[in-house]
């Protein structure tokens, strides 16, 4: 039984949802420390033919506050400025109109939490790609341990006995060395993101939001393409 866990950030790139289609259990780790200018708030889409940051306006009451716990901005103008550049920079691209999903979710203000909001758009987004793990808080299971070792317990706690991670998170997790003396084996992603068609840009730009995947290629092009970058990345290596 393979679990990941991932901090849930705003409107996610591809490699995020490839993560998704490789777990049998997905966890969303809220229940560790807020970080400012971090996945947590923003994206990127493409403006103007260059890379542009979509940023959540978030309230932040005190030190080392929980994600589960960050309560978004409405006193700023954030979710209109969304909405607005996401519907203008995506006018013309051939699938337009199946950004209406994120924008509903955008637009409601009845959602109040950074995390609940971020968790509402990936499981959108992850049931239109046709990915279906089952999913958790982090925050809902209440398990101690820090850094390696909470996310060991999340593992137990859930009976997997694989944990798929991030490359980039490699380093740490081998200072910590908490997986090597457990029951629980560690692997790592194998993801590259392809070039896909961009309307409008001459050159690729690479690690953008998985809106700018679903306005290039359509929720079926996108699900084709989240699945399929492993395959891809596993026959360059052979050559």
């Amino acid at each position: 039984m393979r679990c990941v866990i991932m901090q849930p950030t705003y409107l996610p790139w591809a490699g995020y949802f490839h993560l998704i289609s490789q777990a049998d259990k997905f966890v969303f780790l809220d229940d560790v420390q807020f970080e400012k200018q971090s996945w947590q708030t923003r994206n990127r889409i493409l403006l103007n033919q260059d890379a542009h940051w979509m940023i959540v306006a978030v309230k932040v009451d005190r030190l080392a506050q929980n994600i589960s716990t960050i309560t978004i901005d409405e006193s700023r103008n954030w979710r209109a400025k969304h909405i607005k550049t996401m519907q203008a920079v995506y006018a013309k691209h051939p699938y337009k109109q199946e950004l209406a999903d994120f924008i509903d979710i955008i637009a409601d203000t009845s959602i109040t939490l950074l995390a609940d909001m971020n968790i509402k758009i990936i499981k959108m987004a992850a049931e239109k790609l046709s990915l279906r793990p089952l999913f958790y808080r982090a925050s809902d299971l209440v398990l101690g341990g820090k850094r390696s070792d909470h996310l060991l317990q999340l593992c137990r706690c859930l009976s997997c006995n694989e944990y798929l991670s991030p490359v980039g998170s490699a380093d740490y997790l081998a200072e910590d060395g908490v997986f090597e003396q457990s029951e629980v084996h560690l692997t790592f992603q194998k993801f590259s993101p392809i070039p896909y068609p961009q309307k409008g840009v001459a050159e690729f730009y690479s690690h953008l939001s998985i809106v700018d995947v679903v306005a290039n290629l359509g929720w079926t092009g996108a699900a084709e393409y989240v699945r399929g970058a492993e395959g891809a990345q596993d026959e360059r290596d052979k050559d």
